[in-house]
């Protein structure tokens, strides 16, 4: 800390480290001028977590000015923690319980921001947002941070000259909140959820009627969004009470990414906001609600982003070029570890059942919404490309996006088939998605392909964090169980 460097980061930690291209510099340049131009009070300098949870600090704007020279210091308790805050592992044990003795009783690390990520939030005053990447204290990048896992992927894709280009179709649920729950004795940990109402009735699927109906909260939602740069598609009635889905139009994989992450922390704000509840939850706990799922529409185009690679040009009537099959048979290999990515949540397995639009089996097939890879387009069509519809709305969208990239690119490599489609997928042979977060751990604990392409000792925390997650729910007596041993034993 000094009177005229403030105590933001660590002075010159950015130009010093090499973090960042010429581009961002420039960037960096500008972004100071739009600052100043806009009167800005307030930059939220954002990271998403482990779990795709935005966490960060409100920096005031003379600080942030500094944070792009020096980053900006950020607790690394945050790494050690579940999505309800819990420690999955100690901390201040000389390895802090990860075999990571840098990270021993939770020292600073440091955030550097990523100019090209700047956005103003048109919903809070005179307030701008950045992400960030962490970093360790040595310049070193923090191994735990999805973002850069992404980023080394989409790296590995460049050496081929190829980019990962992403589509999102994202489903969650709008309700009235009742009830904050912010009594002391609500406060537990976790807290009590808030009780709440419904803003329509369900069971109407795409109807006109009931999106009229809650058009209030979708107007704000959509002017905001549209305001912040997002490349909002289209917005859609859902199945269940309140239910909604948004999709956006193709963009390069980061970018997608960070644009899911800003999405779910935006809708949350807006909607709290006006009173409401928005939840990314795959199946809340309330009467007639249906599963969320979250659909990413993926296809690989030549660095001129004009050739679409998935597409057949040759004679055959295969629905995809070999490129597009053998990524179909890479994800298809590594499915069941690649679900922990895909499904991170003990809740959102209770989405995959037969007849369900959801998935049930490891399998693919053409235009079929009952297929884990549903292909869309064929022969000569440009936009042709897949979607893998085993997604929940709450994950890590690096972490989702860099499990495709790493298995498709083995499928590449490897020329690995995917078969033949699965035309009756819900009566299919073919294995199982794992039935529970448990299974799909397992699978990832015995998968070469992740321990490498993510560095094993990131395999090694995440399992041990969901399996505390794991623990810490079978530890719980639910109120079945309450019922049906209580009076008869």
């Amino acid at each position: 800390m000094s009177l005229d460097k403030g105590s933001v980061g660590k002075t010159n930690f950015i130009e010093e480290h090499g973090l960042w291209s010429e581009d961002m510099k420039r960037q960096s340049l500008e972004l100071i001028k739009q600052v100043k131009k806009e009167d800005l009070q307030t930059i939220r300098v954002a990271w998403g977590d482990q779990h795709g949870i935005v966490r960060g600090k409100n920096v005031m704007a003379r600080d942030f000015i500094q944070s792009l020279n020096n980053g900006i210091d950020f607790q690394t308790a945050t790494l050690f923690f579940d999505t309800t805050n819990n420690m999955f592992a100690p901390m201040f044990e000389p390895d802090a319980g990860i075999g990571m003795p840098e990270l021993a009783g939770g020292p600073d690390a440091i955030l550097v921001p990523d100019p090209s990520t700047f956005k103003i939030l048109p919903w809070a005053h005179k307030t701008g947002w950045i992400l960030s990447d962490m970093h360790f204290q040595s310049g070193k990048a923090c191994p735990f941070d999805t973002r850069s896992i992404l980023k080394k992927m989409l790296k590995e894709l460049n050496t081929q000259k190829w980019t990962y280009v992403v589509g999102i179709e994202i489903e969650f649920y709008i309700t009235k909140l009742l009830d904050k729950m912010l009594r002391p004795e609500q406060s537990g940990w976790p807290p009590e959820p808030p009780e709440v109402n419904m803003i329509s009735h369900g069971f109407q699927y795409l109807t006109e009627d009931r999106q009229d109906e809650i058009a209030p909260i979708l107007d704000i939602l959509q002017q905001n969004i549209e305001e912040l740069g997002l490349p909002l598609r289209t917005i859609e009635d859902e199945w269940g009470p309140g239910q909604c889905e948004f999709t956006f139009d193709p963009r390069d994989g980061l970018e997608a990414a960070d644009n899911l992450l800003l999405f779910r922390t935006a809708v949350k704000q807006i909607c709290r906001r006006n009173e409401l509840h928005a939840s990314f939850m795959t199946r809340p706990g309330l009467p007639n609600f249906f599963s969320s799922g979250w659909h990413l529409h993926q296809s690989i185009f030549d660095d001129s982003q004009k050739n679409n690679l998935f597409v057949n040009y040759s004679k055959s009537k295969a629905p995809l070029s070999d490129i597009g099959m053998n990524f179909i048979g890479g994800i298809l290999e590594n499915t069941s570890a690649a679900t922990a990515f895909s499904t991170p949540t003990i809740n959102g397995y209770k989405r995959y059942a037969p007849n369900s639009f959801a998935p049930n089996y490891i399998n693919w097939a053409s235009e079929h919404r009952g297929a884990l890879i549903r292909v869309l387009g064929g022969p000569n069509d440009p936009g042709t490309h897949i979607e893998n519809r085993a997604g929940e709305p709450c994950a890590n969208p690096y972490l989702y996006m860099a499990s495709q990239l790493a298995a498709g690119l083995q499928g590449i490599k490897n020329k690995i088939s995917p078969g033949e489609p699965d035309n009756k997928p819900y009566q299919s042979n073919k294995r199982l998605l794992p039935r529970n977060l448990n299974e799909s751990l397992k699978a990832l604990e015995k998968n070469e392909l992740f321990k490498q392409k993510f560095d094993k000792q990131f395999i090694d925390y995440f399992v041990k964090l969901k399996s505390s997650e794991i623990r810490r729910y079978e530890s719980y007596v639910t109120d079945w169980e309450h019922r049906e041993y209580f009076e008869v034993f």
